[in-house]
């Protein structure tokens, strides 16, 4: 098989060339940014015309969620025009194509947990633009959405880090608690995509860690586990913005999305987030 990534600068891009490697997989092919842009279509095609993968991984995206509110036309052409590009392609091909989405697709008002088949309705410029993206992929009879939150992995910037920068030099840190979710292991995520790339069960998934927290919940665990004694008070997402004096783009209080579907049909999930989060810890070096 040859396989296609895109976003190997990233946490999960970099995961996925590593789980393939693992496995004895021989025919990557994973260009940086600065070797395939893929919003120039031209560029795309060639280059997919030559390496003639068989499954294509898009992790690629514009993740700038504060940013795209006021780079519309940036985030659009990386997440929409960007993200057809790589289906036409795909369909050229006939390659499968595994989309990672986001959470961010749903406002988040439910009471509950989200189901794969519940109604869509992005409320930031990001979130839509990742929807407009999954519409897209649609188009490939051959595809997977993966519909993932809070990620974290060692090949970039993420809450984990975040945290424990900010406890080296904060005793306090203000952290918003109303807004739930699964933290996201991108080592975990990578395993399932590659797995999940060998069957042929298309369609919609909810993949995350299991269980539920908040962020405040999040950062009280990172931190315990990292043997820091920096207390996490927990904050209103209103407290949090007056607090810092900070505009942010909307955010899904609820992000509790429901792992059925891929346990079902895969007959496994991914571990707890609390498990992921002391594996990550010891990946990344810290130890109590």
């Amino acid at each position: 098989m040859r396989y296609f990534i895109t976003g190997v600068g990233g946490q999960l891009g970099h995961d996925i060339v590593q789980e393939l490697k693992e496995r004895g997989e021989q025919e990557i092919f994973a260009p940086t940014r600065e070797e395939l842009n893929i919003n120039n279509r031209d560029q795309v095609m060639l280059y997919m015309a030559k390496v003639q993968p068989d499954v294509i991984f898009h992790c690629a995206a514009y993740t700038k969620v504060d940013k795209a509110e006021e780079e519309k036309e940036a985030c659009y052409q990386t997440n929409v025009m960007g993200t057809k590009n790589l289906v036409d392609a795909s369909l050229a091909l006939n390659a499968k194509f595994i989309y990672i989405s986001t959470d961010y697709v749903f406002d988040g008002t439910k009471e509950g947990v989200y189901q794969e088949e519940d109604l869509t309705n992005p409320k930031s410029v990001y979130g839509m633009t990742k929807y407009l993206g999954e519409k897209i992929v649609e188009t490939n009879p051959n595809h997977y959405i993966a519909r993932v939150s809070w990620v974290f992995g060692k090949n970039g910037g993420n809450f984990v880090k975040t945290m424990l920068r900010l406890s080296e030099t904060h005793k306090d840190l203000n952290v918003v608690s109303d807004q739930i979710g699964s933290p996201t292991y991108t080592k975990d995520l990578a395993k399932m995509l590659v797995t999940m790339s060998d069957a042929d069960q298309y369609g919609t998934y909810h993949i995350t860690n299991s269980n539920y927290c908040s962020w405040a919940d999040f950062a009280k665990y990172i931190l315990k586990e990292a043997g820091t004694t920096t207390e996490v008070h927990e904050v209103s997402t209103e407290e949090y913005l007056a607090l810092t004096e900070t505009k942010q783009a909307y955010r899904p209080r609820n992000s509790k999305l429901s792992k059925q579907k891929l346990e079902t049909v895969f007959g496994e999930g991914l571990p707890t987030w609390q498990d992921a989060t002391k594996r990550y810890l010891k990946e990344i070096k810290i130890k109590k």
